[in-house]
């Protein structure tokens, strides 16, 4: 129950931030719903299909219904998501940490080792953003400089040191969470970049 309902959070800002994203490139309704959904599930998928796992998406309709409600939640306060730019970093960064969590807890769920499930919490909750970007044609976010999947492996660090002392899960992926959103927010306000790679002419 307490994945579940990470996962249901989770999907909803998820798909608020890919609509939101959406619409400020003028996209049409489905298009918008197309975005907000892959936004959505895309990181799911990818950590589903990997763990021979059937997509979480079509065993249960609600991700499809949740995404609606994302839409109609962006369509009734679109002016005032519009005028608040830092709205689509609240809701993506939400949606980043819940889905690590996630995709860490169902990891170990399958049996898989630590290691395994700190990659599958990276790409639950950044596989997803990649998908958003390409379709709304920009730069993907984990290719640039910002703290992003950087603090989904925080995060599952985080669990990790958490779960080894004896802290049960829920409170092992609150703290995962935690760290996830305390990594990108202070990344994004001291302006703290990983290093880039420079090209023989530069």
């Amino acid at each position: 129950m307490f994945i579940q309902i990470l996962d249901f959070i989770g999907t909803f800002a998820f798909a608020i931030s890919g609509i939101r994203l959406a619409s400020a490139k003028h996209f049409d309704l489905l298009g918008a719903y197309c975005v907000g959904l892959t936004t959505a599930i895309g990181g799911g998928t990818m950590r589903d299909l990997l763990l021979s796992q059937p997509p979480f998406w079509m065993t249960n309709s609600f991700y499809l219904i949740c995404t609606g409600f994302a839409l109609i939640w962006v369509i009734i306060f679109r002016k005032f998501l519009i005028k608040q730019e830092n709205t689509w970093f609240l809701f993506d960064t939400i949606g980043l940490a819940l889905f690590a969590v996630v995709g860490i807890e169902k990891t170990l769920a399958a049996g898989f080792p630590f290691w395994t499930a700190i990659i599958m919490g990276t790409m639950t909750g950044a596989g997803g953003g990649v998908f958003r970007d390409v379709f709304i044609n920009e730069v993907p976010l984990i290719f640039r400089k910002e703290i992003y999947a950087m603090a989904c492996i925080i995060g599952g660090i985080a669990y990790f040191i958490c779960y080894k002392i004896g802290m049960g899960n829920i409170a092992s992926g609150l703290i995962c969470g935690l760290f996830v959103i305390i990594s990108r927010i202070l990344a994004v306000h001291y302006k703290i970049h990983l290093p880039t790679l420079k090209g023989d002419n530069e």
